[in-house]
């Protein structure tokens, strides 16, 4: 089994945006937090009237945890390290930098930031959620199935494995029908290749966009995008655990899917995963040039569309079948692991179409970065479906 994941941060960077209008509840004199477009841009500050991820779990199934870095002291519980799974496969890519790789994860889901009323560092978008800190070492299903029956309401996975992993698929679904949110990263490939466990049914397989809401040349896109939130040119931390820089990947992004799950988690807890999913769904957006178009949903590179996390918690949104709107397990889920094939009998190679086993990516590569500036008429440039002005994400 090969598991890679990426930090390729600009360690030290001046974080600043083009684009950055407001704190979203962020002091303007801390560089770092004043750098967090995606809380400016999900009008944090509002988010949190409605919900703050009190009471919610996220399982962080990654590696490079520290327990004492000085923004998510307290949210931590109880680090479990896991070993196993297909060995002297593991595998780091060059370029990567994984010392602190699920401490980001962890901070940009329910970082409370440090300093005089948490001003500085990094804050997560559910900063009241604990994390559930799982280092895997070849064992992610192993790491899944803990998640469930420790507690987990959510499960982040910004991480790679490869194809035909034993129990991968079947372990998401015991997750799900014990009621967790599965989230994963679809890859930083730029490929339409199939990744696990973005390609497991059951799973909110997640891209990145940039500010303008326009998908992120460096995702991977094919039909295990689901949904897509910010991951290009964001906050996350450095090598060292104490410094900050900035980074793109599909990592960041599912670290924001499973934090607004765990949003949607707190208010609405008697929702099964397919009903927040619906949530998330329902509520997407779209950037208005590609919009216009008339894109076909979901599309390979856009999924439903970017989540609108204040506005999946406070829409009027009838809360639809138990198994909501995206490919969900069929059948009762084993509570012992078994070998992951090809799903539901099909080839586990297909081209296109269905959640089936390929190779997953959840790591943050560095790849096509849009560097968004104050240009007259708004117009932000992308490779694909360009979009006009900024986008409103409220």
């Amino acid at each position: 089994m090969r598991v890679t994941r990426t930090l390729r941060a600009t360690v030290g960077a001046a974080l600043t945006g083009a684009l950055f209008l407001g704190t979203g509840g962020w002091a303007a004199a801390d560089e770092h937090g004043n750098s967090q477009w995606p809380l400016t841009a999900f009008e944090a500050a509002n988010i949190h009237e409605q919900a703050t991820g009190k009471g919610v779990t996220v399982a962080v199934i990654d590696a490079g945890f520290h327990l004492e870095q000085q923004d998510l002291t307290g949210k931590f519980l109880p680090l479990k390290k896991f070993s196993g799974g297909v060995e002297g496969q593991t595998q780091v890519l060059p370029g990567e930098d994984v010392r602190t790789h699920g401490t980001s994860m962890s901070a940009l889901i329910a970082g409370h930031g440090h300093g005089a009323g948490g001003q500085q560092g990094l804050r997560g978008l559910a900063p009241d959620a604990k994390i559930l800190p799982l280092e895997e070492h070849n064992a992610v299903p192993e790491a899944v199935r803990y998640a469930a029956d420790h507690g987990a309401d959510v499960v982040n996975m910004s991480i790679g494995v490869s194809k035909h992993v034993p129990d991968m698929c079947e372990s998401v679904h015991y997750a799900v029908e014990k009621g967790v949110v599965v989230v994963a990263a679809v890859g930083n490939d730029a490929l339409p290749k199939k990744n696990y466990p973005a390609a497991c049914p059951g799973v909110i397989g997640v891209g990145a966009v940039d500010e303008s809401g326009t998908a992120w040349d460096g995702g991977n896109f094919n039909s295990t995008v689901d949904l897509l939130a910010p991951g290009v040119d964001a906050p996350v931390l450095g090598g060292d655990s104490s410094s900050y820089g900035k980074s793109s990947g599909t990592s960041i992004s599912s670290a924001y899917v499973s934090a607004s799950a765990a949003l949607l988690r707190e208010k609405f807890p008697d929702l099964t995963p397919g009903q927040i999913a619906n949530r998330l769904v329902k509520t997407a957006g779209l950037p208005a040039s590609v919009e216009k178009n008339g894109l076909k949903l979901p599309d390979a590179h856009y999924g439903y569309g970017f989540i609108k996390p204040l506005v999946a918690l406070t829409k009027d949104i009838p809360a639809g079948p138990a198994a909501g709107p995206l490919p969900m397990p069929e059948g009762k889920a084993s509570k012992t692991p078994v070998v992951a094939g090809a799903d539901k009998g099909q080839d586990p190679d297909p081209p296109m179409g269905g959640k089936q086993a390929v190779l997953l990516y959840g790591g943050i590569g560095l790849g096509v970065v849009i560097v968004l500036g104050v240009i007259i008429g708004g117009v932000a440039l992308a490779r694909r479906k360009g979009n006009a002005g900024g986008q409103s994400w409220g």
